[in-house]
């Protein structure tokens, strides 16, 4: 398991939504004054909220405050990218109950996944980020 290259990520999460016609913040502030990773928009209507949790210390905490934060924003989806496999217990079962879908992801999967959710299909050599 190696740390997520968040910065990396970050910026080519940005280039990708911009070719594919949306637009990436990073450090999203929302109206309560917190802050998403990633917002994917398009126009203005929220697409999809991206959280990169490097971090294992707290690690169902942080889902479950990462989940408020993008139901707060009025995010319809949010992808948790994190290379850790532990399960976030009941986090999931809120989010689904206060109508947000989460994804769970690995930084390797991302692009690929980020280019099929927007629509298009993305070739990345090797699966590399």
């Amino acid at each position: 398991m190696s740390p997520i290259k968040v910065k990396t990520l970050t910026r080519q999460i940005i280039a990708l939504a911009d070719e594919l016609g949306f637009k990436a913040v990073p450090e999203y502030r929302t109206p309560d004054g917190t802050r998403i990773d990633v917002a994917i928009l398009e126009s203005e209507e929220k697409v999809l909220a991206i959280e990169l949790e490097a971090s294992f210390k707290w690690f169902p905490q942080r889902v479950l405050y990462d989940v408020v934060k993008a139901h707060r924003a009025g995010f319809p989806e949010l992808w948790i990218v994190t290379p850790f496999k532990a399960s976030p217990g009941w986090v999931l079962s809120y989010a689904e109950e206060i109508g947000l879908r989460v994804r769970l992801i690995d930084e390797k999967e991302t692009l690929g996944e980020l280019g099929t959710f927007l629509g298009r299909s993305v070739f990345l050599p090797g699966d590399q980020v």
